[in-house]
């Protein structure tokens, strides 16, 4: 069973998450505030934490940069009624996996949690390389040109989708099927997540590995010419 940490102050939006997961099988704790949840997040054990954006006493964002500066890495998928790509830009930066905006349909809600849960604990194999980006599936490390990078957990699951094919293009549904399996996720939250991931890769070096294939997908090379 998989247990979630819910922070939301909105009783009803709360009360309605809560019957529905819980009748689903999900193993529930609530938070009604920021400052509360930390300590929740902190303090327990939990697969998924599904995180309200706009919370009293302690923001999410803030919640979710003091839970990744705290060293905790269980999945953060946040709720909010931002929509805006700076938003989501943000909500990334400081160490959200994913982004659901109100409102939302409660199946959607569950496959990215589940989504995130199974990505949490997939196995992986050897090293891949691609020019002078290092990608460590075992240790979830990558560093190129021998300096560490850090990436958000889909920013990780898109990199290795795509350097287990290099050079080779991608495709969007596949991305998308290695980011959310085959139960959501959409166009615009992928591409936001591979914003996020050229960032970190690519924009403080001179030659950039990430390739877009306009109107089909991406790719990683060392020699591809972006189109």
């Amino acid at each position: 069973m998989l247990r979630i940490l819910l922070i939301e102050d909105q009783r009803d939006i709360a009360a309605n998450i809560w019957d529905y997961l819980e009748f689903r099988g999900f193993v529930m704790d609530h938070a009604a505030d920021g400052a509360n949840g930390l300590r929740m997040a902190l303090g327990g054990s939990y697969d998924v934490i599904v995180l309200d954006l706009g919370l009293p006493k302690l923001d999410g964002i803030d919640l979710c940069r003091a839970l990744r500066a705290a060293g905790r890495d269980t999945p953060v998928l946040m709720l909010t009624a931002r929509d805006t790509l700076e938003d989501k830009l943000i909500g990334f930066a400081e160490g959200a996996d994913d982004y659901v905006v109100k409102p939302f349909a409660m199946k959607e809600l569950e496959a990215r949690i589940r989504a995130l849960f199974r990505r949490g604990r997939l196995q992986h194999g050897d090293l891949l390389r691609v020019g002078d980006l290092v990608l460590d599936p075992v240790k979830l490390s990558v560093e190129r040109a021998g300096q560490p990078i850090s990436l958000t957990r889909a920013g990780f699951v898109l990199l290795e989708a795509l350097m287990q094919r290099a050079p080779h293009l991608v495709r969007h549904g596949d991305l998308a099927h290695a980011l959310w399996g085959g139960d959501g996720g959409d166009i615009a939250t992928l591409h936001t997540h591979l914003s996020v991931l050229r960032a970190a890769i690519d924009r403080p070096f001179e030659t950039h590995l990430l390739h877009t294939v306009h109107g089909f997908g991406y790719r990683i090379a060392d020699n591809a010419v972006e189109s």
